[in-house]
């Protein structure tokens, strides 16, 4: 079983010879052999047997001994402290190979042995790719977590193999380092939420005397997603929004654009350059036009143009074209004076009107007809409408913005759309990618609408599950965020427990979980052959698991141990399995709830 002190003691085992400190003061560093058996007493005072020149050292700060091959580190009683890969050391400590020990601004790495074990050394690129691609595959069959940690180090003191070593000497012989474009990598099988950021926190910790300054960054699966790519670009993204010695978690929070009453999710790459391009639009009076399929934010984008254009504090008016009936879309557009028509009982302004000085958002623009494309090319090209049933002419200060799902070239060319007024509207024109084409901003908007549906619906935050997560995933989104939005919405609405299933998805998602693989599986009712509904057998273990550890917990006020025995499962995979289901240990008293 791999342990902390089993790792410890396998580390230890190496030849007395081969024990030495390296010192790192200031720009230099220096080897320092330890004897085979005995001590070094390091400090300032002339006497010391390790003589270190700096004011943060005490006279008489630590002592490094060894004995039966085995090394030890102790306070001398030193006025700065020692610590050892960022604890505090009280009494005496054992010194592993890679502990990192500092004394005031001195640093000493302790190496033991070479280290030959060649699963040690950081892997490259591809293989830590393959190798997170293993522990995603653990994931997706037993609902566990792997976390991503991205390390960025702006100024290392030390060869990057030195930052490695101290890297493999505070972690568990389960994780691995790898090298991706520049940026350390860690993958942390079987941790998130709180004990990854804690392991992320001594990492930084361990490197920060050897690196200078060290950025980290924490993405987790199955909550970020369970794609490894997009997994290590949130990692990196995160660490590089960090502070020095910070650690940043990715999730919606660090993605959200601010937009005045507004905040969108952008983390895509592709939709990042495409509101950089909007911000540059917005401050030039030319009309954009959006092209994007139904669903995908395109009123997000035009409000964008607004919100960064100098009419920000002017008004914002939308209009879906598609939703009035056509009777009534000259009367919304240029407004109309009392009885111009039946039911037109007062005069109202229309929205070219209303959104004069500001913005006006034409949502679907391909769907207005052939006549009321005619007014409107009249009005923006002169900058005055006439009410209907009046014949006075009043100005209107236009900026508009069209949206549409349709290719409007292909709308001109087959004579459904006025030539003049496309090129009219289509001054910048800007392509937003579909969802599916976003696949690093899936699990972020899923997360953002169940957090915002939650906090709506007064009930405690949910969690994806994996199996959930790859079901969304795998969806096509025809709907785009929209059709995400209402599903995540269902979701939060049908799940009974604190992790979201499969199961709790919309039908039209999970079909293509729940349908049989061949027509075999179907049964016979009334002489007619329905197709046999069946549940995921991974979700329906689950379900299983969680029911019967909360029915121990309960039959053992608590007990945790007791509750393990019960069911024969190994404690320590009840305390894990107690975090992975969300199940609150009540009236517990510590990990073994005695």
């Amino acid at each position: 079983m791999d342990t902390e002190d089993s790792r410890k003691g396998a580390s230890r085992a190496a030849p007395a010879d081969r024990l030495y400190l390296l010192l790192l003061l200031g720009n230099t560093s220096t080897l320092v052999p330890l004897p085979r058996e005995g001590s070094v007493v390091i400090g300032r005072a002339a006497g010391a047997d390790l003589l270190v020149d700096d004011a943060s050292v005490s006279r008489q700060h630590a002592r490094v001994g060894v004995a039966q091959g085995e090394a030890f580190i102790a306070d001398l009683g030193s006025h700065n402290g020692v610590r050892v890969n960022g604890e505090r050391v009280q009494g005496t400590r054992p010194l592993d190979g890679g502990d990192v020990v500092t004394l005031g601004n001195v640093t000493l790495v302790f190496h033991q042995g070479e280290r030959p074990l060649p699963e040690r050394r950081a892997l490259e690129a591809e293989g830590l790719r393959a190798r997170l691609s293993e522990e995603l595959d653990r994931v997706r069959g037993s609902g566990l977590a792997v976390s991503v940690l991205a390390l960025e180090v702006e100024s290392a003191r030390v060869p990057q193999v030195e930052l490695v070593r101290a890297l493999y000497g505070a972690l568990r012989l389960m994780d691995a380092v790898g090298q991706v474009g520049g940026t350390l990598v860690g993958v942390l099988p079987d941790l998130s939420g709180e004990e990854a950021e804690a392991a992320a926190a001594h990492l930084v910790s361990v490197l920060t005397p050897l690196a200078g300054r060290v950025r980290a960054g924490l993405a987790s699966a199955p909550g970020d997603g369970m794609q490894g790519d997009a997994l290590l670009g949130a990692a990196r993204a995160a660490a590089l929004a960090a502070a020095s010695g910070e650690t940043r978690v990715s999730g919606p929070a660090m993605y959200r654009l601010a937009l005045g009453e507004r905040s969108v999710v952008v983390a895509d790459a592709a939709l990042m350059r495409l509101f950089e391009l909007l911000r540059r639009l917005a401050v030039s009076p030319l009309p954009v036009l959006i092209h994007g399929e139904t669903g995908a934010g395109k009123e997000n984008a035009a409000w964008a143009v607004h919100h960064w254009s100098s009419r920000s504090a002017q008004p914002f008016v939308p209009l879906n074209c598609a939703a009035l009936p056509e009777s009534l879309v000259e009367a919304e557009l240029f407004g109309h004076e009392r009885g111009a028509f039946s039911g037109a009982d007062r005069a109202r302004a229309g929205l070219l009107e209303r959104a004069s000085g500001g913005t006006l958002f034409l949502d679907e623009v391909a769907e207005l007809s052939l006549p009321i494309q005619a007014k409107l090319l009249r009005a923006l090209d002169q900058q005055v409408i006439t009410r209907l049933g009046d014949s006075r002419e009043r100005p209107v200060d236009l900026r508009v913005v069209a949206a549409t799902h349709r290719v409007l070239a292909d709308e001109v060319a087959a004579g459904r759309f006025r030539q003049d007024l496309f090129f009219r509207l289509s001054a910048a024109v800007v392509v937003l990618p579909p969802l599916r084409d976003r696949p690093r901003e899936l699990p972020l908007l899923a997360r953002a609408f169940m957090e915002d549906a939650c906090a709506r619906a007064g009930r405690p935050p949910l969690h994806l599950s994996a199996a959930t997560m790859e079901v969304l995933g795998a969806h096509p989104w025809p709907g785009n965020v929209r059709e995400l939005k209402n599903a995540v919405q269902y979701a939060v609405a049908t799940s009974p427990g604190p992790v979201v299933e499969p199961s709790h998805l919309p039908e039209s998602l999970r079909s293509k979980v729940d349908a049989p693989p061949e027509p075999e599986a179907a049964r016979t009712a009334g002489g007619v052959e329905t197709p046999k509904v069946f549940q995921n057998l991974a979700e329906e273990l689950r379900t299983l698991e969680r029911q019967r550890m909360q029915e121990a917990l309960e039959a053992t006020g608590g007990v945790q141990t007791r509750a393990a025995q019960l069911i024969g499962m190994p404690l320590r995979t009840f305390a894990f399995k107690l975090k992975q289901h969300r199940i609150a240990p009540s009236r517990g008293r510590g990990p073994a709830g005695e």
